[in-house]
């Protein structure tokens, strides 16, 4: 932090700083209204990202017209939105306030230079350094942070509501209890669709957690376990014609099935907490040698826990298509299968999972 600049800041290009009052002056009304919005629905991924957007084009401005005051206060509040919008911490009510009065300091400190008045009353080095100090707090420390420096700006303490608003904001999209509760909830409709699917969910999860106990749990299970309860949610939006059809797919049924990883996946993006778990759904069609779907990944690019999904998703179908062997057979047959696919299936995984298949015959 440049204190001198906040202290006694300096006019270098008149005509850039008039021009930087002019964007304010479209821009932080706009921000307003979004962050209004927000208070009323702060899990609005669009609403964070505008919010992003508008505080990234402003210390963009500052920095063009050369107010240095400008982008010390728009950087570290981006830095804290880019955190926000990555799923670290809740929107709420103190956030809010902390984000307006910066903007509100930032239009006044402009005000103030363009009249030629000072600039102490508004305690510029208090504001930036407790905002800069704010971008770097772990979640949990923000409220108390928050609640410091609206206080040392201002000389108010927030209300007690506003400082309560995060317990009743973070701990609903934080309860991964109960997230994944809701999640069972929607892969039971999936499951409910063919009686041929019944327990299909169950043998899925043991299977996918138990592959990576084997392992080492290298992968979060909880963030596994909600990838397997949804992986396949978005073919509930596919007309059943299509994904229970017999035969070949057409052109346009293909391309129906190649979207559904990304439906589930943009699902968890918007809920706080479960972007590990939507990587997961988003590649589980992925294959080593590129050959998957939807981006054709390669590799070290498909993350742990679509590799697993992959590989019990496909172990899972193709018991399905051997079941009238009974079990025994049917498993003897998938797992040979599914072997066979050396370039669909990460090896090093499916060297776990034959260990698990095979723990699973000598029971």
């Amino acid at each position: 932090m440049n204190i001198a600049a906040l202290i006694q800041p300096r006019i270098t290009d008149r005509e850039a700083l008039e021009e930087f009052s002019d964007v304010l002056t479209d821009q932080i009304p706009n921000l307003e209204r979004v962050i209004a919005q927000l208070r009323r629905q702060p899990r609005d991924r669009d609403l964070i990202a505008t919010l992003f957007r508008g505080l990234h084009t402003i210390k963009g401005d500052a920095a063009m017209c050369k107010v240095s005051a400008g982008v010390m206060i728009a950087h570290p509040i981006e830095t804290l939105l880019a955190r926000l919008r990555e799923g670290e911490f809740a929107f709420d009510d103190l956030l809010a306030e902390v984000v307006l009065l910066a903007l509100d300091r930032l239009e006044l400190t402009v005000e103030a230079l363009i009249a030629g008045r000072s600039t102490t009353p508004l305690r510029l080095p208090e504001l930036v350094g407790g905002l800069e100090a704010l971008a770097a707090k772990p979640a949990e420390m923000l409220d108390a942070e928050s609640v410091r420096l609206i206080e040392s700006v201002t000389g108010f303490r927030p209300s007690q509501a506003q400082i309560s608003s995060r317990t009743k904001q973070i701990n609903a999209p934080f309860d991964r209890a109960a997230d994944l509760q809701f999640f069972q909830s929607l892969a039971l409709q999936f499951e409910a669709r063919s009686p041929l699917f019944k327990g299909r969910n169950a043998r899925l999860l043991r299977l996918a957690l138990d592959t990576n106990a084997q392992a080492g749990k290298p992968i979060d299970p909880v963030q596994l376990e909600a990838a397997v309860y949804l992986h396949d949610f978005g073919m509930m939006l596919i007309p059943e014609s299509v994904w229970l059809k017999v035969g070949k797919l057409n052109e346009a049924d293909r391309l129906q099935m190649h979207g559904h990883p990304s439906i589930a996946a943009a699902l968890l993006q918007r809920i706080p907490g479960w972007n590990d778990a939507a990587e997961m759904i988003a590649q589980h069609h992925e294959m080593p040698d590129g050959g998957g779907y939807p981006l054709g990944l390669k590799g070290e690019s498909i993350c742990a826990g679509a590799e697993v999904l992959a590989i019990v998703d496909a172990f899972e179908a193709v018991t399905l298509k051997h079941s009238h062997r009974g079990q025994t057979r049917s498993l003897v047959r998938a797992i040979a299968e599914i072997n066979a696919c050396d370039n669909q299936f990460a090896t090093d995984w499916i060297h776990h999972f034959n260990a698990v298949i095979r723990r699973t015959l000598e029971a």
